[in-house]
């Protein structure tokens, strides 16, 4: 019988080639996968942790898991080794830590591809799951970019045109490399770009410092959920860059 293996970040790509080839069946943590409130964390994990490591444990808190993969090197970050602490005293299964520094480039077709921006990120996240690489994609001419990591609501990437171009970690986890960080700190100056992080996160310092060097740029972050004013200072800056959002589309 298939074994039901939590994931949290990027486990390193041997990890995910051997769960692969045995067909257990993997859960990615970092997204919400239980309907329940996250307050529910409020005992075990500060609320000043970012809303993914908040999710981590609300998703442990309710799923039956038979093993645990949690990275907590430097393609995560050191909050992550906090929690694997956390997750090893709540479960009665294994909480094994990893530390991806895989090098292998698997490349980023779909970062630079003509698809829906929420469509890039739920096909980026999904293929964490899976040692195999995307097909090639034809790229398109960026209208504009998106910097930084998955947001935990996906309602945030609303606004962005399909001519926007991924970057920032969430490029990173396409290619496989989750701890390449001169990968990360890549940006185009030539096309306006959003740079996020969700709040309490340690990227945003990256996020603020890689943004003032950008001569078109504004920086962005949420906790849970991505609130209207959230939504409006997006569309704004898209506005006021000659780009039209979508209000709403998924297009």
């Amino acid at each position: 019988m298939p074994r039901r293996i939590g994931i949290v970040g990027v486990p390193p790509l041997a990890v995910i080639e051997e769960i692969n080839r045995a067909g257990d069946v993997i859960v990615d943590l970092d997204e919400l996968q239980v309907r329940a409130p996250i307050d529910q964390t409020a005992s075990r994990i500060p609320r000043v942790y970012c809303a993914i490591l908040r999710t981590v444990v609300l998703n442990c808190l309710h799923l039956p898991l038979d093993l645990v993969y949690i990275d907590v090197g430097p393609g995560k970050c050191d909050c992550a080794l906090h929690v694997a602490e956390i997750l090893a005293d709540m479960l009665s299964v294994p909480v094994i830590r990893t530390r991806n520094q895989d090098t292998l480039a698997f490349g980023h077709p779909l970062c630079t591809s003509r698809l829906p921006l929420m469509e890039k990120f739920s096909r980026i996240t999904k293929g964490v799951q899976s040692a195999l690489p995307f097909a090639a994609m034809e790229p398109c001419l960026p209208s504009c970019g998106f910097w930084g990591v998955p947001p935990r609501d996906f309602s945030l990437l609303l606004p962005f045109p399909a001519t926007t171009h991924v970057f920032g970690w969430t490029r990173c986890m396409e290619n496989k490399t989750p701890a390449d960080l001169a990968l990360e700190r890549l940006f185009d100056p030539t096309i306006p770009t959003v740079f996020f992080s969700q709040s309490f996160c340690a990227k945003s310092a990256l996020a603020k410092h890689l943004a003032a060097q950008h001569p078109r740029a504004i920086t962005v972050d949420c906790d849970v959920s991505a609130g209207s004013s959230t939504r409006a200072k997006i569309e704004a800056f898209l506005e006021l860059s000659g780009i039209e959002p979508n209000n709403g589309s998924r297009a």
